[in-house]
């Protein structure tokens, strides 16, 4: 395949998180173990409450759509490791290297999304309990998730297209174990400022943007909840917040943590390490938050494994 310029290359070299031969056996059967626990666990959430109508609420057809997001995020890059590790060999095609960032980019935008959409939800539900199955209808619902699709798909596309115009030059290796765009653009051997631009001033509308609605709705949330003047009213308030908060905090921790960790060290290695909390055990962890704290999902999801 052809970059944009004409430069003929054949594909990129993904170091992965180790060049070590003796961790590599260790190295496959740890990312096995956590994407079938991705899969699986995700994959149960979503038939668990598709097959209950008691759970067929706002609430959980956005939980739906997270797990859904949190298995095809996780697909996008751990079955190409798996598949490199396997195979003892580094090598990515140019047309896979810009599909895996795409779906990447696309993925990671989607889930924030429904994690602010999810914050909307709890915000309704709390603030105005009255008019919460008013307000959060089945078109309004349908729409958040649709919009939330639509603008990650177009984020994701104008990043990808930009890099097929990049050149680059003989230095294909990319210190990760997946196409990352920053990495994939340092490659490049003409200027990059344009894709620099888009790419922060993506990061700070898509990523800055939702964190924004996810702070007001729980500012309103907290001011609510200590209106209320009963000690166990609070408690039951709180706890319909406590998985979505958890998932939250798990999910911008360790994002931020990526971050500081490849700017304050500035080894890619590092970087490409701190990044599998965010790609993998995340997506692994939020299943296990919603059904250990949400009583509703257990009692779904032990009958649907009793059938």
């Amino acid at each position: 395949m052809e970059p944009g310029n004409g430069t003929q290359i054949s594909g990129f070299l993904l170091l992965g998180l180790s060049e070590e031969p003796e961790l590599q056996p260790l190295l496959f059967g740890m990312f096995l173990s956590m994407y079938l626990v991705t899969v699986l666990g995700n994959l149960l959430i979503i038939l668990a409450v598709s097959s209950d109508s008691r759970l067929h609420t706002p609430m959980y057809f956005f939980l739906c759509n997270l797990s859904l997001a949190d298995i095809c995020f996780t697909s996008t890059t751990v079955p190409k490791m798996l598949v490199n590790i396997q195979t003892q060999s580094k090598a990515i095609t140019y047309a896979g290297c810009i599909t895996q960032m795409y779906f990447y980019i696309h993925f990671a935008v989607l889930d924030e999304f429904i994690l602010t959409v999810m914050a909307y939800d709890r915000y309704v539900a709390i603030c105005h309990p009255l008019h919460y199955m008013v307000i959060m209808n089945p078109r309004l619902c349908g729409l958040l998730v649709l919009v939330s699709w639509i603008m990650s798909v177009l984020n994701s596309l104008i990043e990808s297209l930009m890099v097929l115009d990049l050149p680059f030059c003989s230095d294909l290796e990319i210190p990760h174990f997946f196409c990352e765009l920053k990495q994939v653009v340092q490659l490049a051997c003409s200027d990059t400022f344009l894709n620099d631009l888009v790419m922060y001033f993506s990061v700070g509308l898509l990523a800055g943007g939702p964190l924004a609605g996810i702070l007001y709705s729980y500012s309103k949330i907290v001011s609510s909840i200590r209106a209320i003047s009963s000690a166990q009213g609070k408690y039951k308030a709180f706890s319909t917040c406590a998985s979505h908060l958890s998932v939250l905090s798990l999910f911008y921790g360790t994002s931020l943590g990526v971050y500081l960790s490849s700017a304050s060290t500035h080894s890619s290695q590092s970087s490409a390490t701190a990044s599998v909390m965010y790609t993998v055990v995340t997506p692994m962890l939020n299943p296990f938050i919603y059904s250990l704290r949400n009583r509703d999902i257990k009692g779904a999801l032990e009958r649907f494994l009793g059938r």
